[in-house]
């Protein structure tokens, strides 16, 4: 090809991404027009040399005859690995399930993972999945599936080895803190049906809402979830718990969807900041910023104006994650609910769906996040105005076997407090105020405590606390008292 050859423009399609751990979900998608001149940055051309040696010695020397396309995917895969914890090579399955689950329905067993020191880590079970029901916990490392290692796959190929025919089975054993063996546990392979949105009525008066990750219909679904609260009650609610525990994030413009049904129209959100333009944007609390499609009527067009202004909780843990933080964060920083619970996971970093192909993408990091105020929360979390925290259950503190993105190999640093992620100094950071909830000395149903994420329990302590934070804002408001919410 002679020099004056002009490079063909790539279009290319960019997602954006906000969550924690393999494929939890796709973003804000639009179109982008790649005109990168490579003569500003030339290739380097000595280390392109090197591995082209190491390409044709493989191909030479290696025991066993090895395919050009292998050796090529594996390399792009250890140029990808070793950037970030979030950066990863999409290969055609990985590719597919990405795209299918930020439908909310694929199959599997139910579990989003992330890989720590060789082994496959479950940041947490998806609600009414088989891993749900069979008890798998977050911060368990699964060892084996079947009768293979997991130690020296990568993510992408130990997530397509649990994936298979719908009615099948997979045994996973797996590692978990305290415990002194091995737990073997058999699952069988379902169409998993992600239920994003949920909602009861806790008590009378007092509204409930849970999100189990951002999805595409989850801003809609809390719309309509609020307009049936509203109609349960009657009335205008006395208060609100919007609960954003173990929810490891999803689609960017599904949190700026929640977070604009409680927030005054046209406020910023969240911004992003990255090296490219297409990087840096802005999105506030207006539609065309979490419709799905352009011109459709707003999703809160029929939500009840009380939403604005009623008194909102928010309970956050550290399986809460990105997409959840940013809901979040926004909702702390203009001071619109008080956050309950304990130090959320911290990443504050926006990837990019970028295909390669019709089959292939590479997802990569492309932009960090930043709450209204400026704040970025990359290694730290959420700091909970009111800090709770989870129950003991059979004398174990679930929070324990937690990790977060500080824990991380290859994070990413904090730009605006370099102390972030040392360890001494994330201590340091305490919430104002601060709750001490013991396991009660009743003897509460085996069953209610083995699933303290049952809707709206009586035995969720983080849940009950959050009410009782609600009740002392009414009977203050009835007074005419200002409610002590932390100053920030």
């Amino acid at each position: 090809m002679s020099s004056s050859t002009k490079k063909p423009k790539l279009q290319k399609i960019a997602l954006l991404l906000a969550g924690a751990g393999l494929g939890i979900a796709l973003s804000l998608s639009f179109n982008a027009v790649a005109d990168k001149d490579a003569g500003g940055n030339p290739l380097p051309v000595e280390e392109l040399r090197a591995f082209s040696t190491v390409f044709g010695l493989i191909k030479q020397s290696y025991v066993e005859p090895v395919e050009d396309k292998k050796l090529i995917t594996e390399a792009i895969k250890g140029m990808v690995s070793g950037l970030d914890p979030h950066s990863t090579y999409l290969d055609a399955d990985a590719f597919k399930d990405m795209q299918i689950q930020t439908q909310g329905e694929f199959g599997g067993l139910g579990i989003e993972v992330s890989m720590e020191d060789g082994l496959v880590r479950v940041v947490s079970p998806i609600e009414d999945t088989p891993a749900y029901r069979a008890g798998v916990k977050p911060g368990d490392f699964i060892a084996k599936i079947d009768e293979t290692p997991v130690q020296g796959m990568s993510l992408n190929d130990a997530v397509t080895k649990m994936r298979g025919k719908i009615g099948t089975s997979v045994t996973l054993t797996m590692l978990r803190k305290g415990e002194g063996k091995p737990i073997i546990v058999t699952l069988k392979r379902a169409v998993i049906k992600v239920q994003s949105v949920k909602s009861k009525m806790a008590e009378p008066g007092y509204g409930y809402i849970r999100i189990a990750q951002f999805q595409e219909h989850t801003t809609e679904n809390v719309a309509q979830a609020l307009e049936t609260l509203y109609k349960e009650n009657k009335a205008p609610l006395k208060g609100l718990v919007l609960d954003l525990r173990n929810n490891p994030g999803g689609l960017l413009n599904g949190a700026v969807g929640v977070s604009a049904s409680f927030l005054p129209k046209d406020a910023l959100v969240v911004y992003t900041e990255g090296r490219t333009p297409d990087s840096k944007i802005k999105l506030t609390a207006s539609k065309e910023n979490y419709l799905r499609q352009n011109g459709k009527d707003d999703y809160f067009k029929n939500t009840p104006k009380d939403v604005k202004n009623v008194p909102l909780v928010v309970l956050v843990n550290g399986g809460s994650a990105s997409a959840s933080e940013i809901v979040a964060g926004a909702l702390q920083d203009y001071k619109r609910a008080i956050v309950v619970g304990t130090q959320t996971f911290g990443k504050a970093s926006v990837q990019t769906i970028m295909p390669i192909d019709n089959k292939t993408a590479l997802k990569l990091t492309t932009a960090r996040y930043f709450t209204p105020l400026g704040r970025s929360i990359q290694l730290k979390g959420i700091t909970p105005d009111i800090e709770v925290e989870e129950a003991v259950l059979n004398g174990k503190e679930q929070s324990a076997f937690r990790i977060r993105e500080a824990d991380l190999g290859h994070r990413l640093d904090n730009p605006t407090d370099k102390d972030a992620g040392n360890k001494k100094a994330a201590s340091e950071t305490k919430a104002e105020i601060k709750v001490e909830i013991k396991k009660p000395k009743s003897n509460a149903s085996d069953t209610a405590e083995e699933n303290p994420r049952e809707l709206a329990s009586k035995n969720d302590y983080q849940l009950q606390q959050g009410l009782n934070i609600l009740k002392v804002q009414q009977i203050l408001q009835s007074k005419n008292v200002a409610a002590p919410v932390p100053a920030k």
